[in-house]
């Protein structure tokens, strides 16, 4: 699925400990035309990553080495930088409840995909995202 020109998201941060999902997720957004701005590994410094890069989009892993989870990095940069658009992928169904029932996360932008991942899912939810922008919408996506 190609991606429409007119796409707001062009920077994307990604972190995620495994190398292979991360090569895997950094070549199919080069090929759609983003820039891939920034990778790690762990979250230990996400939000200094995420304020030196300003990527247009975080792409988290849930189950991260080092101090931080990837719902906790994402706590980090949404309590500095509410609208920031986070895409979070786990393998644990309970995270998708526990995002929905933690009022902190209600009017932010945060959706969450459910390993394993089919690229063309999401590249589908990186579209949804985008739709998002263009209508301003901060709600959750499940």
């Amino acid at each position: 699925m190609r991606i429409p020109r007119q796409q707001q998201i062009r920077k994307v941060m990604i972190v995620e400990d495994e190398l292979d999902i991360l090569h895997l997720y950094k070549d199919f957004l080069r090929s759609r035309g983003f820039s891939v701005i920034a990778c790690s590994i762990i979250a230990d410094e996400v939000l200094i990553d995420y304020e030196r890069y300003m990527p247009d989009l975080v792409i988290v892993d849930y189950k991260l080495p080092g101090k931080k989870n990837g719902l906790q990095a994402v706590r980090e940069i949404l309590s500095e930088h509410a609208l920031a658009p986070i895409l979070l992928i786990t393998a644990f169904e309970s995270v998708k409840k526990e995002v929905s029932e933690d009022e902190f996360f209600r009017d932010k932008r945060i959706q969450i995909l459910i390993k394993p991942v089919k690229l063309s899912r999401l590249a589908d939810i990186i579209l949804g995202i985008n739709n998002q922008y263009s209508t301003k919408s901060t709600t959750l996506q499940s």
